[in-house]
């Protein structure tokens, strides 16, 4: 059996979230952050454009491309280019353009695995030889029935390798509890997933004695993880979307008809986030440095975080813009 090595999401106190500078985007959800070479921030919105801005000074936004989907996570290549996870239409890769009508040339590397159809591309993150590892969040819901994922605990999600000359995906890790974000260590050693139904990051070691080894980076977070990001000092940013909760707790370890039972009776229902954002800072070897939170933010569903230039920007899937803060102990 492959060992599973882990660390409990444990530290002394969540420490304050500084105040929350909104930059708006005119356009709704932006889920993912990114920053490019220029330090503008780049984000996709539910109409499917690709917006960039500078997060300092007015908040000129740019559209870059137009996916014809719903744009998610992003990843920005040396050469300017983009990798954009499309909930609707796969993984795309993007020349950005500003202000051209429609935006950039938008390419779909991968829109099939082994036949079947990429159901909810999510994340996404580059190796240095341009290896592509990327995610699938479920394949039995779509973007706008996440919350039945979570709810019946499908554990559907996969973590997929491109290679770096394209080609046929391969299936690194399946049965994963909601797939979504991805990031490498910064000597490219493994590579970690954060699964979101379960409230912890699973790694997969891609070099040294633990090559092609299963493990868990960190576990028992104190809610649901979302996208992930490499900040300064090898810090792993993980954007918490909300705060873990004691019902949907006790309804995931519920027999498979009860949960079944409990998603059809809450599909109908308004989804209300709790109006608090908060993000955690992991080390490389699952340690928290990090834990910062912001109770009444204004800012709900944290969904994205990037550290920049002593700042951290959050995204957000509900919310209408983005917002930024100095990053405590760098202002």
């Amino acid at each position: 059996m492959t060992p599973r090595l882990s660390v409990t999401a444990r530290t002394a106190g969540p420490g304050v979230l500084p105040p929350l500078r909104p930059i708006p985007l005119g356009g709704t959800g932006p889920e993912d952050v990114v920053v490019d070479r220029e330090g503008r921030v780049i984000a996709g919105v539910a109409d499917g454009r690709i917006l960039r801005v500078r997060p300092r000074g007015p908040a000129r936004v740019e559209q870059i491309a137009r996916t014809g989907g719903r744009p998610l996570g992003l990843e920005v290549l040396p050469d300017g280019r983009l990798l954009v996870c499309d909930a609707e239409r796969g993984l795309l890769r993007v020349t950005p353009e500003a202000d051209s009508g429609s935006g950039g040339r938008v390419e779909v590397l991968v829109d099939r695995v082994a036949g079947e159809p990429l159901r909810f591309c999510s994340g996404v993150a580059a190796a240095a030889d341009g290896t592509v590892y990327f995610t699938a969040s479920s394949r039995r819901f779509g973007l706008q029935e996440w919350l039945g994922d979570l709810m019946e605990r499908t554990a559907t999600g996969r973590l997929l390798r491109l290679p770096p000359g394209g080609g046929e995906p391969e299936v690194l890790l399946d049965d994963l509890d909601f797939a979504n974000g991805v990031v490498l260590a910064e000597d490219e050693s493994w590579v970690a997933v954060a699964e979101t139904g379960a409230y912890r990051l699973t790694r997969l070691w891609l070099s040294g004695p633990r090559t092609g080894q299963r493990d868990t980076l960190v576990e028992d977070l104190p809610g649901f993880p979302g996208n992930l990001s490499r900040g300064t000092d090898g810090t792993v940013w993980v954007a918490l979307a909300g705060p873990r909760q004691r019902p949907l707790d006790w309804l995931r370890r519920a027999p498979a008809g009860v949960r079944r039972a409990a998603w059809r009776a809450a599909r109908p229902l308004p989804i209300r986030p709790r109006p608090v954002a908060r993000v955690l800072g992991i080390g490389p070897g699952g340690r928290i440095r990090h834990d910062l939170r912001r109770r009444r933010a204004g800012y709900r569903m944290v969904t994205g975080v990037y550290e920049h230039d002593g700042m951290l920007i959050l995204g957000s899937l509900l919310e209408k813009g983005i917002v930024a803060c100095e990053l405590p102990g760098r202002a």
